[in-house]
Protein backbone atom coordinates (compact mmCIF):
# COMPACT_ATOMS: atom_id res chain seq x y z
CA UNK A 1 0.00 0.00 0.00
CA UNK A 2 1.11 3.72 -0.38
CA UNK A 3 3.04 4.75 2.55
CA UNK A 4 2.85 8.30 1.54
CA UNK A 5 -0.61 8.97 2.39
CA UNK A 6 -2.88 10.57 4.72
CA UNK A 7 -6.37 9.61 6.36
CA UNK A 8 -7.58 13.16 7.50
CA UNK A 9 -11.26 12.92 8.55
CA UNK A 10 -13.97 14.46 10.49
CA UNK A 11 -15.74 12.41 13.04
CA UNK A 12 -18.32 12.36 15.66
CA UNK A 13 -18.27 10.61 19.05
CA UNK A 14 -20.63 10.56 21.78
CA UNK A 15 -24.56 11.44 21.13
CA UNK A 16 -25.39 9.60 17.41
CA UNK A 17 -27.86 8.15 14.98
CA UNK A 18 -27.12 4.23 14.75
CA UNK A 19 -29.55 1.91 13.62
CA UNK A 20 -32.86 3.95 14.01
CA UNK A 21 -31.93 5.23 17.46
CA UNK A 22 -29.93 7.75 19.23
CA UNK A 23 -26.35 6.05 20.78
CA UNK A 24 -23.48 7.14 23.00
CA UNK A 25 -20.56 5.97 21.02
CA UNK A 26 -16.93 6.13 22.82
CA UNK A 27 -15.49 6.41 18.94
CA UNK A 28 -17.01 7.98 16.07
CA UNK A 29 -17.78 5.72 13.85
CA UNK A 30 -15.85 7.76 10.45
CA UNK A 31 -12.79 7.58 12.82
CA UNK A 32 -13.38 3.71 13.32
CA UNK A 33 -13.10 3.24 9.41
CA UNK A 34 -10.08 5.72 9.74
CA UNK A 35 -8.09 3.58 12.14
CA UNK A 36 -9.01 0.52 9.96
CA UNK A 37 -7.31 2.12 6.36
CA UNK A 38 -4.44 3.19 8.68
CA UNK A 39 -3.91 -0.68 9.56
CA UNK A 40 -3.86 -1.53 5.81
CA UNK A 41 -1.92 1.41 4.84
CA UNK A 42 0.45 2.37 7.02
CA UNK A 43 -0.85 6.30 6.37
CA UNK A 44 -1.07 9.22 9.00
CA UNK A 45 -4.30 10.21 10.33
CA UNK A 46 -5.17 13.28 10.92
CA UNK A 47 -8.60 14.29 12.68
CA UNK A 48 -10.05 17.34 11.47
CA UNK A 49 -11.43 19.26 14.80
CA UNK A 50 -13.94 22.31 15.08
CA UNK A 51 -12.61 25.06 17.68
CA UNK A 52 -16.20 25.72 18.17
CA UNK A 53 -17.15 21.84 19.32
CA UNK A 54 -20.76 20.79 18.09
CA UNK A 55 -23.84 20.14 20.90
CA UNK A 56 -23.64 17.29 22.69
CA UNK A 57 -27.37 16.30 21.99
CA UNK A 58 -27.13 14.68 18.36
CA UNK A 59 -30.64 16.79 17.19
CA UNK A 60 -29.18 19.95 18.23
CA UNK A 61 -25.87 18.96 16.33
CA UNK A 62 -28.12 18.21 13.03
CA UNK A 63 -29.79 21.63 13.55
CA UNK A 64 -27.00 23.32 13.53
CA UNK A 65 -25.37 21.92 10.81
CA UNK A 66 -27.78 22.32 8.60
CA UNK A 67 -27.73 26.33 9.56
CA UNK A 68 -24.37 26.00 8.54
CA UNK A 69 -24.64 24.29 5.46
CA UNK A 70 -27.56 26.33 4.31
CA UNK A 71 -25.21 29.86 5.48
CA UNK A 72 -22.04 28.25 3.76
CA UNK A 73 -20.39 28.25 7.07
CA UNK A 74 -16.99 27.56 7.13
CA UNK A 75 -16.02 26.64 11.22
CA UNK A 76 -12.63 27.50 12.56
CA UNK A 77 -10.53 24.30 12.65
CA UNK A 78 -8.15 23.27 15.60
CA UNK A 79 -5.08 21.85 13.36
CA UNK A 80 -3.69 21.80 10.10
CA UNK A 81 -1.80 19.61 8.32
CA UNK A 82 1.41 20.86 8.02
CA UNK A 83 3.26 18.99 5.30
CA UNK A 84 0.16 18.17 2.83
CA UNK A 85 3.03 18.57 0.32
CA UNK A 86 4.64 15.23 1.07
CA UNK A 87 1.51 13.12 0.60
CA UNK A 88 -0.05 12.17 -3.04
CA UNK A 89 -2.94 10.34 -1.69
CA UNK A 90 -5.14 11.91 0.97
CA UNK A 91 -8.39 9.40 2.28
CA UNK A 92 -10.74 11.95 3.18
CA UNK A 93 -13.58 10.33 6.30
CA UNK A 94 -16.79 12.20 7.09
CA UNK A 95 -20.01 11.14 8.34
CA UNK A 96 -22.87 12.41 5.73
CA UNK A 97 -24.36 15.05 7.15
CA UNK A 98 -27.41 16.75 4.94
CA UNK A 99 -26.50 14.76 1.79
CA UNK A 100 -22.84 15.97 2.09
CA UNK A 101 -19.60 16.33 4.19
CA UNK A 102 -19.52 18.32 7.48
CA UNK A 103 -19.13 22.18 7.04
CA UNK A 104 -15.54 21.63 8.85
CA UNK A 105 -14.53 19.31 6.04
CA UNK A 106 -14.74 22.37 2.93
CA UNK A 107 -12.75 24.58 5.78
CA UNK A 108 -10.53 21.46 5.29
CA UNK A 109 -10.45 21.04 1.57
CA UNK A 110 -10.24 24.65 1.03
CA UNK A 111 -6.96 25.28 3.28
CA UNK A 112 -4.83 23.33 0.99
CA UNK A 113 -3.54 22.59 -2.79
CA UNK A 114 -4.51 19.25 -3.86
CA UNK A 115 -3.28 19.83 -7.60
CA UNK A 116 -1.48 16.41 -8.37
CA UNK A 117 -2.93 14.67 -5.67
CA UNK A 118 -5.61 12.00 -5.14
CA UNK A 119 -8.54 12.42 -2.91
CA UNK A 120 -9.84 9.09 -2.00
CA UNK A 121 -13.25 9.90 -0.28
CA UNK A 122 -15.05 7.49 2.63
CA UNK A 123 -18.38 7.96 4.69
CA UNK A 124 -20.49 7.13 7.56
CA UNK A 125 -23.95 7.31 7.40
CA UNK A 126 -27.04 5.88 8.36
CA UNK A 127 -29.29 5.20 4.77
CA UNK A 128 -27.75 8.26 2.85
CA UNK A 129 -25.00 6.86 1.32
CA UNK A 130 -22.24 8.93 -0.34
CA UNK A 131 -24.46 11.75 -1.00
CA UNK A 132 -23.56 14.51 -3.16
CA UNK A 133 -20.49 14.64 -1.32
CA UNK A 134 -18.19 13.33 -4.28
CA UNK A 135 -18.87 15.87 -6.59
CA UNK A 136 -18.56 18.52 -3.73
CA UNK A 137 -14.98 17.52 -3.66
CA UNK A 138 -14.64 18.00 -7.06
CA UNK A 139 -15.97 21.03 -7.04
CA UNK A 140 -13.81 22.29 -4.24
CA UNK A 141 -10.60 20.47 -5.82
CA UNK A 142 -10.80 20.55 -9.27
CA UNK A 143 -7.09 20.05 -10.09
CA UNK A 144 -7.09 16.62 -7.36
CA UNK A 145 -7.99 13.14 -8.76
CA UNK A 146 -10.97 12.20 -6.66
CA UNK A 147 -11.18 8.48 -7.08
CA UNK A 148 -14.68 6.43 -6.30
CA UNK A 149 -15.24 6.17 -2.94
CA UNK A 150 -17.04 3.92 -0.33
CA UNK A 151 -20.19 4.46 1.94
CA UNK A 152 -20.63 2.32 4.98
CA UNK A 153 -23.55 2.38 7.74
CA UNK A 154 -22.48 3.65 10.66
CA UNK A 155 -24.12 0.68 12.52
CA UNK A 156 -21.68 -1.75 10.46
CA UNK A 157 -18.21 -0.26 10.88
CA UNK A 158 -17.20 -2.52 13.37
CA UNK A 159 -17.62 -6.10 11.15
CA UNK A 160 -16.00 -3.83 7.90
CA UNK A 161 -12.46 -5.10 8.15
CA UNK A 162 -13.25 -6.74 4.92
CA UNK A 163 -15.30 -4.00 3.25
CA UNK A 164 -12.65 -1.92 3.84
CA UNK A 165 -9.86 -4.02 2.89
CA UNK A 166 -11.68 -4.88 -0.89
CA UNK A 167 -12.02 -0.72 -1.17
CA UNK A 168 -8.72 -0.27 -0.38
CA UNK A 169 -7.00 -2.98 -2.66
CA UNK A 170 -8.77 -1.53 -5.93
CA UNK A 171 -6.52 1.44 -5.60
CA UNK A 172 -3.27 -1.02 -4.46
Amino acid sequence: MNKNCLIAYYSRKGNNYVGGRIVNLPVGNTEVIAKKIKGITGGELFEINTIKPYPADYTETTNVARDELHKNARPELTDFVKNMADYDVIYLGYPNWWGTFPMAVFTFLESYDFTGKKIVPFCTHEGSGIGNSQRDIKKLCPTAEVLPGIAIRGGSVAGADNLVKNWLNGYA
